[in-house]
């Protein structure tokens, strides 16, 4: 089975690709994300970044992401989605992030792409051990985890996060759905 984990970024979405849900490892990842800065377009080894498609509207940039998702998961073939569900304690723009994850859910309905939802604190948990872990644990697990560095390969700065957040972040709703599963279903 081939799974894909998708952390829904207004900014710069990402899908973490396992080619092998039964022996997930990062060496049979693929991630794909999209992002607003020309310099962070690439495609190397087992990552490809796209350039956000123009939108006119927040309804066109929900249904441009949800186009996106479904060409990425229709090329790899995906069976298996995961995606981080809700964050309750957030701030800033939750209404637009909740309407652009309620249009992807409802165009994978569409298309008869079940799917399941992840607490972010159950995918940090995964990632780190800790339920509350902010983007400097994840990052720290998932070097150690990988020993690849997102922020090197597309130069961001310290304090520079996306893509490399939202990339990390899907490899560990990927991982976390892979192995959690079958205790889901």
């Amino acid at each position: 089975m081939i799974c894909a984990g998708i952390d829904l970024s207004l900014t710069s979405p990402a899908i973490c690709v396992c080619l092998d849900e039964d022996d997930f490892s990062f060496e049979y990842c693929k991630f794909e994300c999209l992002t607003d800065n020309p310099k962070r377009v690439i495609s190397q080894a087992n990552v490809n970044s796209q350039l956000f498609p123009f939108y006119n509207s927040q309804y066109e940039r929900y249904r441009n992401i949800s186009t996106w998702v479904m060409d990425v998961i229709g090329e790899y073939g995906v069976n298996r989605v995961f995606i981080e569900d809700y964050s309750f304690g957030s701030t800033g723009r939750v209404f637009h992030i909740a309407e652009n994850t309620g249009v992807l859910k409802y165009i994978l309905w569409l298309n008869n792409v079940s799917f399941v939802t992840i607490p972010p604190t159950v995918v940090k948990k995964i990632a780190t051990g800790k339920g509350n872990a902010n983007k400097e644990a994840m990052e720290t697990a998932f070097l150690q985890e990988t020993n690849f560095n997102f922020k090197a390969l597309f130069n961001l700065s310290p304090k520079q996060w996306n893509p490399s957040s939202d990339l990390i972040d899907s490899f560990y709703i990927c991982k976390t759905g892979c192995l959690d599963y079958k205790k889901v279903v």
